[in-house]
C-alpha cells in the first residue's frame, strides 16, 4: 500500500486523518475520565477487579463517543479548535454518549462501574477534550506568531464579533503577511479586553496615534455593518497620515466557515460613496419576474445589462434583451450565460426610435414586464445636441410606451435620474417628459406605469469615477467642475436591486426617487483618489458646464414625496403628459429652437430657483494643457 503521497497518508486524506486524530483524543479523554472518575468515587482505593470491569464501561462509552460525533458533525466537519461552535457541538455529543452509556450499563454492562461514575465521566470528559484543543490552538497561534515576526503590523479597528472572527484567522493563518498588533473600539465594556491575545487599547479617535506608537502602516476596518458616513470618517484621516486603509469581505462572506485572510481587500471609492444592499422583498418580486416575459431596453448598457443579470436570478420564462449596439449584447449575454453565441431570438438588435421594429418585437414575445433604460445621458453632449435627446429620451420613451399597450404589457417600469427634478439641462427635461408621459399612460391605459428616478451610479460608462481613475492612472491632472459641487452616489448593484424592487410597487403614475443617502463633494472623491495615487497628481477646477447643477436634488421643490411601501423608497406623484404633446416637438431647426420648445412642453411646473455659483479658485483660470480640458463627468 502506498503510505504517503501528496496531500494523503495511510489512503487517506489530510482532512480525513485530522478527523481520525481528533476522535483518537477524544477516545483518549474519554478513558481518563472514566478512570479518574472510578478512582474520585473509592477514594482511589480501585480493586483489580473493578479496574478491569471498568474497561467494558470505557469501550462502549468510546464507541458511542465517536458514533454520535459522526452524527453530529464532530468528526465529520473541521471547527476552529478552541472555539465556541465546537465547544457546542462537544457538548452535545457527549452529553448523548453518556446517556447512551448510562443506559448500557445498566442493562448490558451489569454494572461494570458505579452509576455515578457512568454519570460523572460527561463532564470530565468535556473539560479534558476542551482543554486538549485549547493546548492544540494555542500551540497554533504560538507556531503563526513566531513565523509572523516579518509580517506588517496591522491595526485593527473594531472589536466586535466581526473583529474578533478576523483576528482569529489572521493568527491561525500560517505566513500570513499581517500581525494583529491593537485594536481600537468605541465600546467602554472592550476597554482593555484582549482578542486572541491582541489588546483594544483605545477608540477609533486614536488611529493615527496607535498606528503610529506600534510602527504599524495598514489599518484594517472590521465595521461590516457600519454606514458610509462612519467609513469616510474613519478612512480619511488614514488616508492622510499615509496608512494603507484594507476591508473586510461582504457580512455573508464574513460569517462563512471558508472566510479567509486573502478576502481581505484594499478598500475602494465603491465602499465609501455606495450604500450596503437594501433588504428586498423576495416574494414580491418572484410574483411579478418569476415565469413571466421580461423586456428590457437598452439591455447592453451598464445599468441595463445589471439589470438582466438581476432578472435573470429570478427565473423569468423569458428574459429579452434589447439595445441597437450589438457589442454590447454581446458582453451581456456573456456576463449571464457564459457564453455569446448570438443565436438567440431573446438578443434582440433594435433602436427604439423605430416604431416600427418595436412593434415587431412585441409582437413577437408579447412582453408581461418592460424595464424601460435605453436613454441618452451625457449632460454636455445633449446640450449641443438637443435634438438627439429628444429623439431617444422622449419619443422613444413615447414609441416604447405605445408598443408595450398594444401589446398587453402589463407592467412598465421608466427608469429615470435625478437631473429630471427641477430639470434646467436638455438631460434633466427629456427624462422629466419621460417621466410625465409615463405617468399619463398610466391613466388611459390598463397596466401599471411608473419611473424609477436615482442618480450617478458608481461603475457605470462614463461615471465620474471611471474618469477620474482615468486620468490618475495618465498621471492627472484630475479635472472637477467646481470645488463645491456635490452628487448623490449608489453602487451599481444598488441601483439595480431597488429599481426592481420598486416595479414590484402598485404605484401607478408615481416617480419612485430612491434614497441615496447625503450627497458627496467631488472634489473629496477626487482628493481620496489623488492622494491614494503613487505620484502628485494636480486637481484642477474647469467650471461648471452650460446648465449644470451644482447641487443635485432628488424631490423637486414642487414635489411632496412619502415613504409608505418601503424605507429606501420616495413615492412621488407626477402630473402627467399629454402625449400629442410629446409627438409635436420639435426635433428639427437650430438646438436653440429644440430646447426652447422642449422647454415650453414643461411650462405649467414651476422653474426651478438657479444657485448662485460660488467663484472658481484664481488657479483655476490660468491656462491649461489640453490634457486639463478633459472634464470629469459629473
Amino acid at each position: 500500500m502506498q503510505i504517503m503521497t501528496e496531500g494523503r497518508a495511510f489512503g487517506l486524506t489530510r482532512s480525513q486523518l485530522r478527523s481520525v486524530f481528533v476522535a483518537a483524543v477524544d477516545a483518549l479523554c474519554i478513558a481518563v475520565a472514566i478512570q479518574l472518575a472510578l478512582r474520585l468515587r473509592y477514594d482511589m482505593q480501585v480493586t483489580a477487579e473493578d479496574a478491569l470491569a471498568s474497561w467494558r464501561a470505557v469501550g462502549f462509552a468510546i464507541a458511542a463517543q465517536i458514533m454520535v460525533g459522526m452524527a453530529t458533525g464532530l468528526y465529520r466537519r473541521h471547527y476552529r479548535p478552541a472555539s465556541f461552535e465546537e465547544a457546542l457541538v462537544i457538548v452535545k455529543t457527549t452529553a448523548v454518549a453518556t446517556v447512551a452509556t448510562v443506559v448500557a450499563n445498566l442493562v448490558v454492562l451489569g454494572h461494570s462501574v458505579p452509576v455515578t461514575v457512568s454519570i460523572a465521566y460527561g463532564p470530565l470528559a468535556v473539560f479534558l477534550a476542551s482543554t486538549a484543543r485549547w493546548v492544540w490552538r494555542a500551540d497554533q497561534e504560538r507556531r503563526v506568531r513566531q513565523s509572523s515576526h516579518g509580517a506588517a503590523p496591522l491595526v485593527v479597528i473594531g472589536a466586535g464579533e466581526a473583529g474578533v472572527r478576523i483576528v482569529g484567522q489572521i493568527l491561525g493563518t500560517q505566513d500570513s503577511r499581517f500581525r494583529p498588533v491593537a485594536l481600537l473600539d468605541d465600546d467602554p465594556a472592550k476597554r482593555r479586553l484582549r482578542v486572541h491575545g491582541v489588546p483594544v487599547t483605545g477608540t477609533c479617535d486614536e488611529l493615527v496615534a496607535t498606528a503610529r506608537a506600534h510602527h504599524a502602516s495598514t489599518v484594517l476596518l472590521a465595521l461590516p455593518s457600519a454606514g458610509k458616513s462612519v467609513l469616510r470618517e474613519l478612512t480619511e484621516p488614514a488616508v492622510a497620515a499615509g496608512l494603507t486603509v484594507l476591508v473586510l469581505p461582504s457580512v455573508s462572506d464574513l460569517f462563512d466557515d471558508d472566510v479567509e485572510v486573502a478576502d481581505i481587500r484594499p478598500i475602494t471609492e465603491e465602499d465609501l460613496l455606495g450604500r450596503g444592499l437594501a433588504d428586498i422583498d423576495v416574494d414580491a418580486i418572484a410574483d411579478y419576474l418569476t415565469g413571466r416575459t421580461v423586456l428590457v431596453t437598452g439591455a447592453g448598457g451598464s445599468i441595463g445589462s445589471e439589470l438582466c443579470r438581476q432578472v435573470h436570478r429570478f427565473a423569468p420564462a423569458n428574459l429579452v434583451m434589447l439595445d441597437r449596439d450589438e457589442s454590447a449584447l454581446h458582453g451581456v449575454e456573456l456576463s449571464i450565460s457564459g457564453r455569446a453565441t448570438l443565436d438567440h431570438r431573446n438578443l434582440v438588435v433594435c433602436d427604439v426610435r423605430d416604431e416600427d421594429r418595436l412593434d415587431e418585437v412585441f409582437a413577437e414575445h408579447r412582453p408581461d414586464v418592460v424595464f424601460h433604460a435605453a436613454a441618452l445621458k451625457h449632460l454636455p453632449l445633449l446640450e449641443m445636441h438637443p435634438s438627439e435627446a429628444v429623439k431617444s429620451n422622449c419619443l422613444g420613451t413615447l414609441k416604447v410606451l405605445r408598443a408595450a399597450t398594444d401589446h398587453g404589457v402589463k407592467r412598465f417600469v421608466n427608469l429615470s435620474t435625478d437631473k429630471a427634478a427641477d430639470p434646467i439641462s436638455v438631460l434633466g427635461r427629456t427624462k422629466r417628459v419621460a417621466e410625465r408621459i409615463t405617468a399619463g399612460w398610466s391613466t388611459t391605459h390598463p397596466g401599471t406605469f411608473l419611473s424609477v428616478r436615482f442618480g450617478n451610479v458608481l461603475g457605470s460608462r462614463g461615471s465620474v469615477l471611471t474618469t477620474f481613475r482615468t486620468q490618475v492612472a495618465a498621471g492627472g491632472p484630475i479635472t472637477v467642475t467646481h470645488p463645491e459641487v456635490t452628487r448623490f452616489f449608489m453602487t451599481i448593484e444598488e441601483a439595480v436591486r431597488l429599481v426592481i424592487q420598486a416595479g414590484a410597487l402598485d404605484l401607478d403614475g408615481h416617480a419612485l426617487v430612491l434614497d441615496m443617502g447625503e450627497p458627496v463633494r467631488i472634489d473629496d472623491v477626487a482628493r481620496r483618489l489623488a492622494a491614494a495615487a503613487d505620484r502628485r497628481v494636480p486637481i484642477v477646477y474647469t467650471g461648471l458646464r452650460q446648465n449644470e447643477k451644482l447641487h443635485e436634488t432628488l424631490v423637486a421643490d414642487h414635489e411632496v414625496g412619502v415613504r409608505v411601501q418601503h424605507p429606501l423608497i420616495i413615492e412621488v406623484p407626477v402630473a402627467p403628459l399629454d402625449p400629442g404633446r410629446v409627438a409635436a416637438l420639435t426635433i428639427e431647426g437650430p438646438p436653440g429652437a429644440v430646447i426652447s420648445d422642449l422647454r415650453s412642453l414643461l411650462d405649467d411646473e414651476p422653474d426651478p430657483v438657479v444657485e448662485d455659483i460660488p467663484a472658481l479658485p484664481a488657479a483655476a483660470t490660468l491656462p491649461l494643457p489640453a490634457a486639463a480640458a478633459r472634464t470629469a463627468d459629473t
